[in-house]
């Protein structure tokens, strides 16, 4: 089956979205179509419908480029304490990395074009669908449901970059929502409630639609790379954590981990290689050729170490009892250099005739190695069950009382099947959310957290650690560069965003 590539203009910084990724979907020569007329069945939505998925792989959203990295994946470490540029990163990412951004900054206008990008493939798939498939309605939910939770997701992840606030109700400067797939479409900027109330109607209509489908299970038994029932729960979980919803994120998670428990001690190391899909609950495949998500962190081919670990979060581990420590970190020599790169605090040299060999520790977590060959060949894992007790931990924690205590029993949950020999703990009160919070850290380090962890919770950057001096060393809570500005193309296209600039810029 073919599909036919279009060409159609979008209102949002003149992006051109495909209905497909080439490798899935041959595709004939380009020609424009009036909208009522894209489809003219169910399959061809399908395709449409793979298509929103391959736009997760994009430069910007999750996937790393030559310049400009994953907006989604590994950014939001690399803008905080989390990892450290060295000098074998030539300088990419300074001015997100550094705050330095401004509303003409190329790698803002990328990251905001690929998530409108991603919005209009999934409204092109909602367009007409009822229909053209009106003779077989649970095939229509299978495929409606999972372009509205693309939608809504993609929308959030915009709320996270660009909401001046999280605060369910706050009138604060939101994000505009774009619901058809029309040039004609110039949204205006919505306030963060408005914003929210429209993530949440698309997740609950999925929710409902994936919940009356044509077939037993969306995903295989060996794949999670599709949205089902269970990533839209999952979504939620982490929408209504981050809205202080907390009765509703409770709730939500706990549907996920009745479904889906944690990976065994044993299977654990596997769902960094791709050899388990043990608590992976939704997995964004990078096949061959479709690029990587972590390239931008260490370029495995080249062997070079963009963004280390910091010593603040490696101190957080106990290196003999953590089975996330040897999982998510180790040492790769650099190559022959002379003179050397910079030297990381404490990791040894080894001299040799021709220059200097320096071990540098590395985030393995985005390295696919068999031992001698090292590529970033990895699926990136969107949601896993992990994140969902961390979620229900901290909800509780929020909502005190015996919920509190309930919190911590997540919170020891966790630590005792990451850490060998682990005793409970007990805390309460600011000392359980501090705890939450760096089990957040240990947990999620380089799966796209700490940034709107940092920002949702009102703290302070400080980077304790440092490899280049012009690295910015600290961020106020209330400095706006917590909140991105809106690209200037986007301003100067749209005149129903004029005057809508995020706030300081």
């Amino acid at each position: 089956m073919k599909i036919n590539k279009l060409l159609i203009g979008l209102s949002l910084s003149c992006a051109m979205v495909f209905t497909a990724c080439e490798d899935i979907i041959d595709v004939d020569p380009e020609f424009q179509k009036e909208r009522s007329q894209i489809f003219k069945n169910l399959e061809e939505y399908e395709y449409a419908l793979t298509g929103a998925y391959s736009l997760f792989r994009q430069t910007g959203y999750f996937g790393s480029g030559g310049q400009t990295t994953g907006s989604w994946s590994v950014l939001p470490d690399m803008m905080t304490d989390n990892l450290v540029q060295t000098g074998e990163d030539l300088g990419n990412w300074t001015n997100q990395v550094n705050y330095f951004y401004a509303s003409d900054d190329s790698d803002i206008e990328i990251a905001w074009t690929a998530a409108y990008g991603v919005i209009n493939q999934a409204n092109l798939v909602l367009t007409n669908i009822d229909q053209i498939g009106a003779a077989e309605p649970k095939r229509v939910n299978r495929i409606k449901g999972q372009a509205l939770a693309i939608r809504a997701m993609a929308h959030f992840d915009l709320l996270r970059y660009w909401g001046e606030s999280y605060e369910r109700n706050s009138s604060a400067k939101g994000v505009p929502y774009k619901t058809e797939f029309s040039p004609e479409e110039l949204p205006a900027r919505l306030s963060v409630k408005e914003t929210y109330d429209k993530i949440f109607q698309d997740m609950t209509a999925a929710e409902a639609a994936l919940s009356d489908i044509d077939v037993p299970s969306i995903n295989a038994s060996t794949n999670r790379g599709y949205i089902d029932l269970l990533v839209v729960r999952a979504l939620m979980a982490r929408m209504n954590l981050y809205a202080k919803e907390y009765a509703a994120a409770e709730n939500y998670a706990t549907l996920v981990i009745d479904a889906k428990p944690l990976a065994s001690k044993t299977e654990f190391p596997g769902i960094w290689s791709d050899a388990s899909l043990a608590e992976v609950i939704w997995s964004v495949t990078f096949s061959a050729g479709q690029g990587d998500y972590g390239s931008g962190v260490h370029a495995a081919s080249s062997n070079r170490n963009r963004f280390r670990p910091s010593q603040e979060l490696l101190n957080l581990y106990d290196p003999a009892n953590d089975i996330r420590f040897p999982v998510y970190f180790a040492t790769r020599q650099s190559q022959n250099v002379n003179p050397p790169r910079p030297i990381y605090p404490g990791t040894p040299l080894v001299y040799t005739s021709g220059g200097t060999l320096i071990t540098r520790r590395i985030l393995s977590k985005v390295v696919r190695t068999n031992g001698t060959r090292y590529d970033n060949q990895l699926n990136w894992k969107a949601l896993r069950t992990g994140e969902m007790y961390l979620i229900r931990a901290e909800a509780r924690a929020m909502q005190g009382g015996a919920k509190a205590v309930l919190g911590l029993a997540d919170l020891n949950t966790l630590r005792a099947a990451r850490i060998n020999n682990y005793v409970p703990q007990v805390l309460a009160g600011q000392n359980l959310l501090d705890a939450i919070e760096n089990e957040r850290r240990r947990e999620l380090v380089g799966e796209g957290h700490r940034w709107f962890d940092l920002k949702r919770t009102s703290r302070f950057i400080d980077r304790e650690d440092i490899t280049l001096n012009f690295t910015a060393a600290q961020l106020d809570p209330n400095a706006r560069e917590w909140t991105w500005p809106i690209p200037q193309v986007e301003i100067d296209a749209n005149p129903n965003i004029s005057g809508q600039q995020t706030t300081g810029y």
